[in-house]
């Protein structure tokens, strides 16, 4: 299967072409003129400090779909590049693959605002990119054709914007740039590689909903190198034993933190079975036989998962395809192309003894995912 930001989408009832242009008998900028109107929307809410908020980092090209763009820059250059852009920066990007999860977020806030006025423990995203800052025009005419509401930028003209991560707070980083992905992981912030489903599945409008796998995502890679190396039964026999040793966090933990904690002001204010945040664990382990140290482990953590799924190495995608969540992760590609065929919006977390096994079999074999 190959997943990337060039297959055509149909997204709020609108058909986009491969290149992400909507269909138009005028060309593409005379028709977007018609349609887009480049101004600041006024009484916007005020964004948060970035040291109260949960900062969401996510880049251009899945934000917007950019495919098209990114062709030019690769087969043409920078100038090309820049040049394209600056001629159709009145024409807006359509949405990318991590469009609803933004909205989903901007969702919540609105009702968290309602129940805490003076409250800053909110969602707060940034654009992160390496655009050059002339591009910077149609991105800020996209926002606000869209009606997102993203005040800060970072366009490091080339350059990898990985470094300013820290600076900007960040609790979760996307990327459809595994390499920087890596790189932010190996900071120490939380990273994903986000791909873009042939057809996505709806979401939901009012819910935000975020679905984990466990090993390597919110736990550590101990149990999974036990798997690797010595198999299933050695597997079961080593969860048993370890049953009441708790497993070290994983990449996405101090996320998972992070949505707990918004999801408790809804519960104070008698909102349990109505919070618009939900959360999912969607494992491979059983439950019978590895799934207790799991559980053990979330409870000393602090932290409620909302629904925990053991699927006893069962294919995941049709259990998302349920679920259908604004986003999912996990750090083996099997899995996350397996929810992308049925439409899940999913992202490859690049973390522990699955990523070296993956690199062998790459020698071995060519490459299915670009």
């Amino acid at each position: 299967m190959n997943l990337n930001n060039g297959q055509t989408l149909t997204i709020t009832g609108q058909d986009l072409t491969k290149d992400g242009s909507s269909k138009s008998s005028q060309a593409p900028w005379e028709d977007a003129r018609t349609v887009l109107r480049p101004s600041t929307p006024s009484r916007k809410p005020k964004p948060p400090k970035p040291e109260n908020a949960i900062t969401i980092a996510v880049s251009s090209r899945v934000l917007f779909n950019m495919e098209k763009e990114q062709q030019i820059y690769e087969q043409q250059g920078m100038e090309e590049y820049i040049k394209y852009q600056v001629e159709h920066e009145t024409e807006p990007f359509s949405p990318g693959p991590a469009f609803s999860f933004v909205k989903a977020l901007e969702a919540v806030n609105t009702q968290l605002r309602e129940l805490y006025p003076e409250s800053e423990e909110l969602f707060d995203v940034v654009l992160m990119t390496n655009n050059h800052a002339y591009v910077g025009l149609r991105l800020i005419n996209t926002i606000n054709h869209h009606q997102l509401f993203i005040e800060r930028f970072c366009m490091t003209g080339g350059n990898s914007p990985i470094g300013y991560l820290k600076a900007y707070h960040t609790n979760l980083y996307l990327s459809a740039d595994s390499a920087k992905v890596r790189e932010a992981l190996e900071e120490g912030i939380a990273a994903a590689t986000m791909f873009t489903p042939e057809k996505m599945k709806e979401v939901s409008e009012t819910q935000l909903r975020v679905a984990f796998d466990g090993d390597a995502v919110l736990f550590s890679d101990e149990s999974e190198r036990i798997y690797k190396a010595h198999g299933l039964d050695k597997f079961f026999e080593h969860e048993k034993a370890h049953e009441n040793k708790l497993l070290d966090h994983g990449p996405l933990k101090g996320f998972l933190e992070a949505l707990g904690k918004l999801q408790k002001k809804f519960y104070g204010k008698g909102q349990r079975m109505d919070c618009p945040i939900r959360t999912y664990l969607v494992t491979a382990r059983s439950a019978a036989s590895s799934g207790t140290r799991a559980l053990k482990t979330l409870r000393s953590w602090g932290l409620e998962i909302d629904e925990a799924l053991f699927l006893a190495g069962a294919p995941k995608g049709p259990m998302l395809e349920k679920i259908r969540p604004h986003i999912f992760f996990d750090d083996q590609m099997f899995h996350v192309e397996g929810a992308a065929e049925m439409g899940t919006v999913a992202c490859h977390v690049p973390y522990g003894i699955a990523q070296r096994v993956a690199k062998k079999k790459d020698k071995e074999t060519s490459p299915t995912l670009k």
